[in-house]
């Protein structure tokens, strides 16, 4: 409930700054507003100041600016008008300022992160380490894609479809740069250089971990479950597991398969705690018949905390805005050209989780989702798709370009067309976010 109430109110704040953004250039330009309504559907809270009635509805999915003389209803583009009331209407500005209003919703949007991301730096950012360091592989899990490319633990990548790579960070952006094509890897295996492909139809877009490669992970606790077979025996966070009766365990990958091997007999652990051998026995718990045997830990996660002067935390907040804009871009493209899966489209429910699940860490990691959940919002409401802001740009363009408005019937079959497309959308990310969520 927690993560709920909290993605919804990150949501509110992205929608907010989207219907300022309208709301602002559109009172500069003098146009009157009537509503501004943060959610859509019955009214929860209302309060009248001066002529703009400001909103808060019940459906927490959106918002809204209404203006004099936009849409239909009684003060809509066709309603009868004063001279005074013309004068302030959307529908009589000059298309220069009716597209300014439109852009501004989504421009905010954009501008948003370049504001945030720096903070975010300035503050102090909490990284897995890992991402800092080389990309070398340390378990390729069995029936993976990697495992089936060829990939083997120890493996150190130089290059993702010939760009050259230098941490599990730059991975990234390559992977999402090559979506679609045969990706080949140049990896170095023991001082050898390899070439290994994976066929167009992979699953790199969610990064490595998604095709089965996984980076070095020490044997380390980090974290113990209560009553488990870990805890009971005295075992605790930090302790490093050397070996499990007869087998050494090398990394944390070790651990499932000599766990599940020894099954539930009663088997002396080896771990190393504050630089002394300890030797405590444990026996594994099976929870169900058939499921696999635990003892209850977790690993330690090793994190890296990275702070940035002012001037440098404004470049790498700038610089990382427009990597994700970049990369959003090259999503897009990639996923109407049929090389990237619309499974991997996601919801108002997804949005929910990453917000609240970010609004329960810290300062710097809800400021970094929000500027990533913006950044997606300002874009997506520039397509061309008629009901978007995008499709109010492109009917305005019309008219800056033919010097006369699209005709009142062809603007209403293309929101028509526009509704539909939107709903079909929406079907589709509600689809895959219940699909996750079962899948998880």
């Amino acid at each position: 409930m927690i993560t709920i109430a909290a993605g919804i109110v990150m949501l509110g704040i992205l929608v907010f700054v989207h219907e300022l953004g309208h709301f602002c250039v559109a009172k500069f330009c003098g146009v009157k507003v009537l509503k501004f309504s943060l959610g859509f559907g019955p009214r929860l809270m209302s309060k009248q100041w001066g002529e703009t009635e400001y909103m808060v509805c019940a459906v927490p999915l959106g918002g809204y600016v209404q203006m004099l003389g936009e849409g239909g209803g009684e003060q809509g583009e066709a309603a009868e008008l004063t001279p005074e009331e013309e004068a302030r209407s959307f529908a009589k500005q000059p298309v220069s300022k009716r597209m300014a209003i439109i852009a501004a919703g989504p421009a905010m949007n954009l501008v948003l992160p370049f504001l945030i991301l720096p903070l975010a730096y300035l503050i102090g950012v909490n990284l897995p380490a890992y991402l800092e360091e080389p990309p070398c592989i340390g378990y390729v899990i069995p029936a993976s894609e990697g495992a089936e490319a060829g990939f083997q633990n120890g493996d150190c990548i130089l290059e993702v479809g010939g760009i050259p790579v230098e941490t599990w960070t730059d991975t990234g952006p390559a992977l999402i740069s090559r979506a679609g094509e045969t990706l080949v890897f140049k990896v170095d295996r023991a001082g050898r250089k390899h070439e290994l492909s994976l066929a167009p139809d992979n699953s790199t877009l969610e990064g490595l971990q998604a095709i089965g490669l996984l980076p070095l992970q020490d044997a380390v606790i980090g974290g113990l479950a209560p009553q488990m077979p870990a805890a009971v025996a005295g075992l605790k966070e930090g302790d490093r597991i050397l070996a499990i009766g007869e087998y050494t365990v090398k990394s944390w990958y070790d651990l499932k398969e000599i766990i599940q091997e020894i099954g539930g007999q009663e088997t002396p652990f080896r771990v190393v705690r504050a630089g002394e051998v300890l030797t405590l026995n444990l026996t594994p718990r099976q929870e169900t018949a058939a499921g696999s045997f635990l003892i209850g830990i977790a690993p330690q996660q090793q994190t890296l905390f990275k702070q940035f002067p002012l001037m440098e935390a404004v470049s790498a907040g700038a610089d990382r805005t427009l990597e994700i804009i970049d990369l959003t871009l090259v999503f897009i493209q990639k996923l109407f050209a049929g090389h990237v899966s619309t499974s991997n489209i996601g919801g108002p429910i997804t949005v929910v989780q990453i917000a609240g699940q970010a609004a329960q860490t810290d300062v710097s990691s809800i400021l970094s989702v929000l500027a990533f959940l913006s950044i997606q919002l300002g874009i997506l409401n520039l397509l061309p798709i008629p009901i978007l802001d995008g499709g109010h740009l492109f009917f305005n363009f019309f008219e800056l370009v033919f010097r006369k408005p699209l005709s009142m019937r062809a603007r209403e079959i293309a929101q028509q067309i526009g509704l539909v497309l939107l709903i079909l959308l929406m079907v589709l990310a509600f689809y895959n976010d219940i699909v996750r969520i079962l899948g998880s």
